[in-house]
C-alpha cells in the first residue's frame, strides 16, 4: 500500500511538472541561470565547466604518471 502511494506520488508529481512547463515553453537552464546572482555556485560551476575539465584532466595525468605535486603555490594551513 505504501509502495503504491509513493509511485503514484511520483507520477503525480511528474505530470504536474510536464504540464507545468509545457504552458512556459519548456525548462530552459540557461535563462535561470542569467537570472542567477554572478557569485551563486550554480552558476558558477556552469560557466566554469571548461576550467574544471582541464583541472580534472591535468589531475588525472598527474596521477597516472606517478610525478610527485608540485606544492609550491599551496597556502599555509
Amino acid at each position: 500500500m505504501n509502495k503504491l502511494l509513493v509511485v503514484g506520488a511520483v507520477v503525480g508529481a511528474t505530470l504536474l511538472a510536464r504540464r507545468c512547463t509545457s504552458g512556459r515553453g519548456g525548462f530552459d537552464i540557461a535563462k535561470i541561470l542569467e537570472r542567477m546572482p554572478d557569485d551563486s555556485p550554480p552558476k558558477w560551476m556552469f560557466s566554469n565547466i571548461s576550467a574544471i575539465r582541464e583541472n580534472t584532466d591535468r589531475i588525472l595525468q598527474l596521477l597516472e604518471s606517478g610525478a610527485p605535486a608540485d606544492h609550491s603555490n599551496r597556502t599555509a594551513v
